[in-house]
């Protein structure tokens, strides 16, 4: 099933598969991808993990367990727990199902809500289980380029609010971490021009960047922004050696695995742990202006 959120500027249509986005709109004008060509995703949430794991394996307390690339809530119909005119919230809850894959019981909050020209999604996770719960959270908006078919693809460049030292994930051709990270170029990173072999590699990730991004074109004044505050990864990637239509700008708080290593969850770089009880809330907003 699909919603819609509005303000009268900002329209959002949201489905109950995984609480996607799958269109925004502003004044008619489409900016996210169309989830047909090149790939069939438009903006999927990653929950517990963001990423890959090896072998689509890992542990914990020498049980081992299998998990789909960036986790199996993207994939599953969540329950709308409150909406209004311009918000929803929907909730996914586990089960016995569920505890199959991933060996917790928790809630888990996606909250979308339109003010002025901003989507902000929030995540709220509550911790059922008598353990720690250890998780990740991502976001994989995927944005319809040349902005509003206005110019060419390489008229569209990503800037950051500050010019940072930015550090590179290292990838193997397989997309697994090999921990030899670099910095991305020889100076601060400020401004990256997009061109369609920048991603002939896949995905670049980059960390140690400033918390705002901002997709622009020389062919148009409108810019989209996406604020992700406490996710310490931020990926751009469309489909490999393609002439893809589309940008995906990705906020994580995690990473895949390294190759040739089955992650224990005990202990798996970057996640989140949270005790029983607790509660954890992060969220990103894209702004389009």
């Amino acid at each position: 099933m699909q919603y819609k959120i509005s303000n009268g500027n900002l329209t959002a249509t949201i489905s109950d598969v995984g609480a996607e986005v799958i269109s925004l709109q502003k004044n008619g004008c489409e900016y996210l991808h169309d989830g047909i060509n090149y790939w069939q995703g438009i903006a999927p949430i990653m929950f517990p993990i963001c990423g890959r794991l090896f072998g689509g394996k890992y542990t914990y307390k020498n049980n081992e367990y299998e998990m789909i690339l960036h986790g199996f809530v993207r994939k599953e119909v969540l329950s709308v727990f409150d909406a209004s005119v311009d918000s929803i919230t929907f909730i996914y809850k586990s089960s016995d199902d569920s505890k199959k894959i991933y060996p917790f019981d928790f809630d888990f909050l996606i909250k979308h809500t339109i003010a002025g020209d901003t989507l902000t999604t929030d995540f709220t996770v509550i911790n059922l289980s008598d353990d720690d719960l250890p998780f990740a959270l991502g976001g994989h908006p995927g944005f319809k380029l040349p902005i509003e078919n206005k110019g060419d693809f390489t008229d569209c460049y990503v800037e950051f609010d500050e010019a940072c030292p930015a550090k590179k994930i290292d990838f193997t051709p397989t997309c697994f971490m090999t921990g030899n990270d670099t910095l991305f170029s020889g100076e601060d990173l400020k401004v990256i021009p997009l061109k369609h072999d920048l991603f002939d590699d896949d995905a670049i990730f980059l960390y140690d960047t400033s918390k705002g991004i901002t997709l622009k074109s020389n062919a148009t004044p409108t810019t989209i922004r996406l604020d992700f505050k406490g996710f310490k990864y931020i990926g751009l990637w469309h489909a490999p050696k393609t002439d893809a239509n589309y940008v995906c700008i990705e906020p994580w708080t995690s990473c895949p695995s390294y190759d040739n290593k089955i992650d224990d969850f005990s202990c798996k770089k970057d996640m989140f742990y949270i005790k029983k009880g607790e509660k954890f809330n992060l969220g990103y907003a894209i702004t389009i202006k």
